[in-house]
């Protein structure tokens, strides 16, 4: 039996709604939230993921205040920029798309967002307040697979879950919420040095693909009835498609569903929920701002 298709795109839906009527009210009782959307560069992927985060503030009632810039900015440049976006009290939240330009110090623009504002849930403070279990802004990524999971109802108490990949901005967060107290898994992280893979990776009641390369899990590497959620989104060649590419995950995903139980597809899965979290983070900055 083929494994149920999360359908990460209408549950984002759901989140989206929600904020948008929690907005509503915030902007009754005077506080607009508003998110800073800075771009430096014409990165197609980047120019996309700005692109639908614009649309997502559109939809749910919020200030779009994007920033795009040309590839020349200095470091120096963009770091004006983001002291002047710290201290205007009209904006809770800044987000610096990533990757930056080479010639641009990522943890250094990092670190000069203010914690109460970083909405990415990237800043020290925030990752060390997620490490300790201290309220924070989660990851966009790593929070919306824990409420895809929770949604379906997928069991995470007492589950092996295998993460592979050890990102800053997935593998490592993602691993730290699912060992949290009130998901309560058993966790395994996986990366380039993990030897035999699969043999650690069919141990997985849930397995969570963040690696960056298109369908590197295959069926062999899944126990048949886990919970497989794919994080990749990869191009690759399709002369079938006008673009010339076609969008994949990490898993190799028309074989592996015949083996899962639950599975999220790429596009629609993850990605979607990303953008949710993110309006959610924004909406509880406005909220904070307010108290």
């Amino acid at each position: 039996m083929s494994a149920v298709i999360i359908d990460g795109f209408k549950i984002a839906s759901d989140v989206r709604h929600l904020v948008a009527e929690k907005t509503a009210a915030l902007v009754k009782s005077g506080v607009y939230p508003c998110l800073a959307v800075v771009l430096v560069g014409e990165n197609p992927a980047s120019v996309s993921y700005v692109t639908g985060k614009e649309k997502a503030l559109a939809e749910v009632g919020m200030k779009d205040r994007s920033i795009r810039l040309p590839e020349s900015t200095t470091e120096t440049e963009l770091l004006k920029i983001i002291e002047e976006l710290n201290e205007d009290s009209s904006v809770h939240g800044i987000l610096v798309q990533l990757p930056l330009p080479k010639h641009i110090d990522e943890n250094k623009v990092i670190m000069a967002i203010k914690p109460e504002k970083d909405v990415d849930g990237f800043h020290p403070i925030n990752v060390g307040n997620l490490v300790i279990g201290r309220k924070s802004f989660l990851p966009c990524t790593p929070h919306g697979i824990i409420v895809l999971l929770k949604i379906m109802g997928i069991k995470t108490d007492g589950a092996h879950a295998v993460v592979v990949g050890r990102s800053n901005i997935v593998g490592k967060p993602v691993s730290l919420l699912l060992a949290r107290r009130e998901t309560n898994a058993t966790v395994t992280i996986c990366h380039t040095g993990t030897k035999d893979l699969a043999s650690i990776t069919r141990q997985a009641d849930i397995l969570v693909a963040a690696v960056g390369k298109p369908k590197v899990i295959t069926a062999d590497m899944v126990k048949a009835g886990a919970a497989v959620i794919d994080v990749g989104v990869n191009r690759i060649p399709d002369d079938t498609k006008k673009s010339g590419f076609s969008l994949v995950g990490d898993v190799d995903f028309e074989n592996v569903k015949e083996i899962a139980s639950y599975i999220t597809p790429v596009p629609k899965g993850v990605g979607p929920m990303t953008i949710a979290m993110l309006m959610q983070n924004v909406l509880e900055a406005a909220t904070q701002w307010q108290s």
